[in-house]
This record gives C-alpha cells, structure tokens and sequence, in this order.
C-alpha cells in the first residue's frame, strides 16, 4: 500500500515536528518571568547578599560561554525540579545571556 504525499508529510510532522519548538526564537519574557519566579530566590539565598542577580554577575563565575550557560539552566531544572520544559530552559539561558552575560 502506497501512502499519498500528503499522509507522509503529516504523519513525519507528528512524529518530528513537537521537537522543533526547541529550535524556535526564544521567548525572553517567558525567560525572565521564570527566572524570577523559580531562579531568583534560590540563587539570593545562595548569594548571601540577599540579591539573586550577584550569581550572575560575580567574578569567578563558573559559566563561560553559551552551551556551558544551556548545561548550567538544565542542571538546575534536573537538580532541583523546577518541572521546566526544554523551550522554557532555552528562554531562560536566552534572558540571561542577553540580560547578564552577553554571549553571542
């Protein structure tokens, strides 16, 4: 049995396409949104200064690039189960490239 064009292009999209939301343009919004909700409080007790943004910004930061900054997001998604989806740890790493480390 031979499948019209039109099948097999909906059933690879079906099977493929939910993946492809990861490639799309991050949502910075979406990112700072979840960084205030779900990363500030954490990383200001952590700080000791009482300010979540300090992690970020201090000088022996460990994050050096854009994929080690992706790996550290998931890492804290895993550790500490924030329940995020990988479109949600992409818009946070965008928001804190952009708003902090200022990776290409």
């Amino acid at each position: 049995m031979k499948l019209p064009l039109i099948k097999l292009i909906f059933i690879f999209v079906a099977m493929f396409g939910i993946h492809l939301s990861v490639y799309a343009a991050p949502d910075l919004a979406n990112g700072k949104k979840i960084d205030q909700e779900k990363c500030y409080a954490c990383h200001a007790k952590k700080s000791g200064f009482g300010n979540g943004d300090m992690i970020y910004t201090r000088s022996d930061s460990k994050v050096k690039n854009l994929q080690n900054l992706k790996t550290m997001v998931a890492r804290c998604n895993t550790e500490l189960r924030l329940d995020l989806f990988p479109e949600d740890e992409a818009d946070v790493a965008a928001y804190l490239s952009k708003q902090f480390y200022k990776f290409k």
